[in-house]
């Protein structure tokens, strides 16, 4: 098994790799590209950017530089709070397919539930879907009562919930409801930053399968079949994050990490964006 063997069927039909490549935080063309090159060739072809990011263009790129036929390529974007409504993320989404140099994203997503314009800015993925600018559509940072909100209007629902997802906030609830929605979770810092790889359990657990504790943390998230999407720019660590395939944690190592849940956040807290209609 390897992240281009390992595929998650969306409830559209469009398959996407379990385990992608995050972008967020990476800057600069000669980091970017670097960083891209190093992990395809380590095997990732999901890369994860968003237009809160302002590194669509070199991603874009980036991925152009990498010569390999779109198909091999799973594109994933998100649109910014400040370009939300329905003719503002319509626009914003050509833009930001004009910066990727690409006819089409495999996934777009809302980046962060906003009330001021929740169902507008809906609305209009679903209509980019329809004009074949997206395969899939998605949101990010949605919790259970925003999704049951958007089913009350949604003629069509997403089938990935792309939000915060580590050991200290495993978020089994959202994680379940997702699942028996048919929506597939990804999980964004799923290392948790790096604020819990310290950790002695984790440790335990990896120096008993000659593995890190980061490695450990990626392998907890596959077995529990939601999708992930490490980033980092050292060539090592991609390749690490990528070797996580030949070894298998027992239930009792699932369920020791499972505990390790104390609902510490390392980003914002959803709710109040929805409110504020930003991050603040």
């Amino acid at each position: 098994m390897n992240t281009k063997t390992n595929l998650i069927t969306l409830a559209d039909g469009q398959q996407m790799p379990q385990e992608g490549f995050g972008l967020y935080k990476v800057t600069g063309q000669s980091t970017i590209s670097a960083a891209v090159a190093s992990a395809y060739r380590a095997g990732y072809c999901l890369f994860d950017t968003a237009q809160l990011y302002k590194n669509e263009a070199e991603v874009g790129q980036a991925l152009t530089d990498l010569e390999v036929p779109r198909e091999e390529l799973f594109v994933t974007t998100k649109v910014a709070e400040e370009n939300q409504g329905y003719q503002q993320t319509i626009d914003s989404v050509k833009d930001s397919l004009h910066k990727l140099q690409l006819d089409y994203v495999n996934l777009l997503m809302i980046h962060w539930p906003i009330e001021r314009a929740f169902f507008d800015s809906w609305a209009a993925l679903q209509e980019l879907k329809k004009q074949g600018l997206t395969k899939s559509i998605g949101v990010s940072n949605f919790q259970m009562i925003h999704l049951q909100y958007l089913a009350t209007q949604a003629t069509e629902m997403p089938v990935v919930n792309q939000i915060e997802r580590h050991p200290r906030l495993n978020q089994a609830p959202l994680v379940k409801f997702d699942r028996d929605h048919h929506i597939v979770t990804q999980a964004w810092s799923p290392l948790g930053r790096g604020t819990i790889l310290n950790n002695p359990v984790l440790r335990e657990i990896g120096a008993h399968h000659h593995k890190s504790p980061a490695q450990v943390v990626l392998r907890w998230h596959l077995q529990s079949g939601v999708s992930f999407i490490p980033k980092s720019v050292h060539e090592a660590r991609i390749k690490q994050n990528m070797d996580i395939y030949d070894f298998e944690l027992s239930d009792e190592e699932m369920a020791r990490i499972n505990g390790l849940n104390d609902f510490h956040r390392t980003g914002k807290e959803p709710a109040l964006v929805y409110e504020y209609n930003k991050k603040w």
